[in-house]
């Protein structure tokens, strides 16, 4: 029987899990998806392999939980730092520069290095709705600023901001500094500016 390291077996079993996913964001965040086997996860928490299958059914599962877990602390983060400003204007900088800064932050990294055609629908629709969350933070802002429509106006900001994630992703000949200037440039003054 395998030992137990919490003063009751729930809190083993909780102990465990999350073991098993700091052990995933590391794996995903070095070696991205091809890195995330239940054998590494395994070898990196000192359990049996038969034993991780008791927590996760699949890779996918893991990953839904990453996201689960990692994605409010994220989107907290996004909120404080707009919270933090005055103006909309400032609040869409915020917004576009606290995500950017994010990118390397483990968390991050452990949840983009996994593409969403490898989950399961149930999987695909959560992350989706996490977005749609972020996204609904700054229709508001965008809408103070005079736009018709800041729904749309906030889905396309996103998808700058998502192109930019996967520039730094990809370890781009700028520095990401020149990527997230160039970002806040082109949201709050346009691709002339």
């Amino acid at each position: 029987m395998p030992r137990i390291r919490a003063a009751s077996v729930a809190e083993h079993r909780s102990m465990q899990r999350a073991a098993l996913l700091d052990a995933a964001r590391s794996l995903l965040s070095e070696g991205g998806t091809e890195a995330l086997t239940f054998p590494a996860l395994a070898e990196r928490t000192g359990l049996a392999r038969s034993s991780v299958y008791e927590y996760f059914r699949s890779r996918a599962a893991v990953v839904e939980e990453l996201c689960a877990v990692d994605f409010p602390v994220w989107a907290a983060e996004v909120e404080a730092a707009m919270a933090a400003a005055d103006r909309p204007e400032d609040q869409v900088e915020a917004y576009v520069r606290k995500q950017l800064e994010l990118v390397g932050d483990r968390r991050h990294r452990a949840v983009v290095a996994i593409s969403a055609s490898e989950l399961d629908a149930g999987a695909r629709e959560k992350i989706r709705a996490a977005h749609g969350g972020l996204v609904a933070m700054i229709v508001e802002a965008l809408g103070a600023m005079g736009h018709d429509q800041p729904r749309l106006a906030a889905m396309l900001l996103q998808g700058v901001v998502d192109a930019a994630v996967r520039r730094i992703e990809l370890g781009a000949a700028e520095d990401p500094t020149v990527i997230t200037e160039a970002v806040v440039s082109m949201v709050l003054r346009g691709v002339g500016g």
